[in-house]
Formats: C-alpha cells, structure tokens, sequence
C-alpha cells in the first residue's frame, strides 16, 4: 500500500526502518529457516496472505495468558491478538478446561449440541437481535448478510463504504484499498474492484460511499430507486485505524435506509464484544436489522455469527434462504465461545479493559505530545491505535493521506523491544486482552517515548 502524500521529513524515519529491518531479521533465524521450508508446500511460505507482512513472517510456537513467543524463544507483550480475535488472552483456563472437556465428548456431528441455545441466548441479549445462526468466518457472516438483505427485499445492489474490508466474498471486493487515481471523487467514489478475480461485472451491484456522509447515502438511494437491498458497513472503521462514526450517523443511516425499504447490517466482525459486551450496537444505541460477528466471541477458535430481526430470520426459517454449513455451530467452539461469552466477558472484565485502554490512551498522547510528534490516539474500548497525524481521521481519504512509514517503523521498533503489534502499522490497531496487565501497558508506552525520541520532529499530518 502506499501513501498519496509524504508528511514531513522522513528521513530519520527510513533511517529507522532500514536499522531495525536488519535487526528484526538478524534476532529471527529459526522464523528464517522455517519460512524457507514452508515454501516448499505453502504458497508464499505462509497458510494466509496477511501472515507474510515486511520483512518476514514471524513463526509463532504459543501463548500464555497476556503473551506470546516465537520460534526463536523471543517472548512478547502481544498485542496483535491474533487480528483483535484473542480479547481472552491465550491459554485461559475457562477456556482450556471448556474445549479439553468437549474434545473428549467428540469434536463434530454436524447436529446441534446444547451449548448452542446458551450462546445464541446470549447474544441476543447483548446484541439485541432476537435469532441466531452460526458459521466460521467474518466472511461467511457477511455474505450470509448480503444474500439476507437481497432475499428479504427481492432488490440486488449493496451499497459499501470506500475503505472497508467484509471479507473476500465477491460482493463486497470493491473500494477496499483502491488508489488516489482509481477511486475517483470523494463525494461519488468509484466502485473499484480488487483484483481480476472479482468480475468487473459484479460492480454495477455495489454502490461506494464515503463513510460519515448521510447526504451520499440519500443520494445513491434517490439515484437508485428500488434497487438498494441494503448496506453492509462497519459501525466504527477498524480497516483504516480506527475511525469512530460521526454523531447521528448510524441512526440516520438506519432511518434513511428503511424510509426506502432497504435494510442496515452492521459488521462488527472487529467490533463485536471487542468495544463493549454487545459491541458497537450497543454502544451506539442504534440496532440494525442484522448483525454479523466473529473474531472476538470465539474465545479462539474459528467462529462466526449472524443475529437479525424475526422478519429477517423468518426467510431462514421458511427456507426462502439456505444458510447452512458442515461445521456451523461446531461442538468445540460451541464450547469456548459459551465459556468466552458467559464466564471471562464479565463486566468486572469489561472495567479491566476499559481501565488499562484509558492507561494506554492517555500515556500515547501524552509522549506523542512531550516529543514532539503530531499525532493521536483512537480507541474504542479494547482497541485502539496511534496515528501519526494531528487531525483525526475522518474516511479512507484522510487513511491515504499520511505516510505508510510512520506505522511499519513503529511497528518495527515495537517488535524489535518485546511487543508484538499487528503488522501493516497503520492499518491495524491494537487489543487489550482480560489477561493484560499495567505492566504490559507501560511496555507498550515505554517504546513508544523510545521510537518518537528518535523521530521527534514534529512531523505528521
């Protein structure tokens, strides 16, 4: 990915990346050895695209509680988290004991087990979306999701934010991380597919919008009538850092759409459970007509879920859509997203997490601010970022408009001290886990005041 604008004098930054690129790879032989023996059979080294991040894939051997270690012995504060899926920590013993006792009762039936009823309860209650059913990615959530809202209104176009990503389902592989040039203006952006295996086809029934921008949204209904299912958005960009929606945006998103007869899903595949125990639907007080989960209320383990309205699920039911799947509600997550959700997300749990993200909150922007680099932190809940600009980000334009650099140094420098960020710096953010500590805080804090000693020239936006 790259940068449409370069902010500041970046050479102390190169200087940086180019320094602790040659350590990383230096204190990391065995990840080395291990990655050229994997290409041999895994393509590119690796069992996923985003496990390959510059300048190499760190090989993992476990975790424990707030931590993880690599193949070389390194041990980390971690706070990659597995992509935001590891909210438990690692190795929780609700957890170990929950999934030890179901694997010696049988892993798969391809039946429902009774776990099931206690998890979609739950859920419901946090979310409050009546019916449930499950699945085992974000992405099948969200593509159960966008044939739902086809379904129930017999209309065929999706409307999509630029700059959010819903998984790697054909409908919803356009305006991920287009460039400058491609994407077009900013008030009417292009749809843009990601690569040639998405038809170009396919792009006359996904209509892009800004995110935060009501006006767009009416207008590509009044431009489009009777043809909008619905739009699928994320309630808080978590793609591009963090970017929090503006006031009245999701209720007006909601009122605007149903005025027309289409419907709202939120995907909180990353905010679900992560930003408070009944996500961003809770926290903004605005309920969509469906809701896709996964990630975070697994404890773990491949999980995913969608949670609609009686109307919505009703097509389910009466068997107008098929949502199936061999390992839907599979017994050993069943397990540990019941222990996850009724057990370890405690409120007690969500006060830590709330505690330790205003710790690192307030402890970022104050060494960004004593050093001299323009920058900020955005959090919500137990996920957050730095970002190495002044103002706050507004939509993908303002994500493109800040050098990639700031985040892979930082993400370097981090490493390279024992904590483990999620790589593509400024694309991903930070969580804290019910296992962390203020230790691991101050960890974090304290090679951030050692990165910006180094790069302190007020730089940024």
């Amino acid at each position: 990915m790259t940068s449409t604008a370069v902010p500041g004098d970046l050479a102390a930054v190169d200087t940086l990346v180019a320094a602790e690129e040659e350590r990383f790879l230096a204190r990391m032989p065995r990840s080395r050895a291990l990655l050229a023996e994997a290409r041999g059979s895994l393509v590119g080294g690796v069992a996923s695209s985003w496990q390959s991040a510059p300048p190499q894939a760190v090989w993992v051997t476990h975790g424990k509680g707030s931590r993880v270690w690599d193949a070389d012995g390194t041990e980390y504060v971690d706070l990659h988290a597995g992509f935001g899926v590891m909210l438990v920590g690692h190795a929780h013993p609700v957890i170990v004991e929950a999934v030890s006792k179901r694997v010696a009762l049988g892993t798969h039936f391809a039946q429902p087990v009774p776990d099931t009823i206690v998890v979609a309860e739950e859920l419901a209650r946090r979310f409050g979306l009546p019916r449930w059913r499950f699945g085992n990615s974000g992405t099948e959530a969200t593509m159960d999701a966008v044939h739902l809202m086809r379904a129930a209104t017999g209309r065929p176009k999706l409307i999509k934010v630029e700059g959010s990503y819903h998984g790697h389902h054909d409908h919803v592989q356009f305006s991920v991380y287009p460039t400058l040039q491609d994407a077009g203006p900013e008030a009417r952006p292009n749809t843009v597919r990601t690569g040639p295996a998405i038809p170009e086809e396919l792009a006359a029934l996904t209509v892009i919008v800004p995110f935060g921008n009501l006006d767009a949204a009416a207008r590509v209904l009044a431009e489009n009538p009777g043809e909008i299912a619905g739009m699928l958005l994320e309630p808080a960009m978590m793609n591009i850092s963090i970017i929090a929606p503006p006031d009245g945006y999701l209720a007006g998103l909601r009122d605007l759409l149903h005025a027309d007869g289409a419907l709202l899903a939120f995907d909180e595949v990353k905010t679900g459970c992560t930003t408070g125990p009944g996500g961003m639907t809770q926290r903004s007080g605005v309920t969509p007509d469906i809701v896709c989960l996964a990630k975070a209320i697994g404890g773990g383990l491949p999980c995913g879920a969608i949670g609609a309205t009686e109307a919505v699920m009703q097509l389910v039911e009466d068997g107008v859509y098929e949502q199936v799947g061999t390992f839907n509600g599979n017994p050993l997550t069943m397990a540990a997203a019941r222990a996850t959700l009724t057990e370890i997300l405690t409120p007690d749990a969500y006060a830590h997490l709330e505690r330790l993200s205003a710790r690192m909150a307030e402890g970022a922007n104050r060494i960004l601010r004593e050093r001299g680099v323009e920058g900020h932190v955005a959090a919500l809940g137990a996920k957050g970022c730095v970002v190495f600009r002044t103002e706050p980000l507004r939509g993908y334009r303002d994500f493109l408009a800040y050098d990639d650099r700031w985040g892979h140094a930082h993400w370097l420098y981090q490493h390279n001290r024992g904590v483990f960020l999620p790589p593509w710096g400024k694309c991903e953010q930070w969580t804290l886990s019910v296992q962390h500590t203020e230790a691991d805080v101050d960890r974090y804090l304290e090679n951030l005041d050692g990165f910006t000693a180094q790069v302190g020239t007020k730089v940024g936006s």
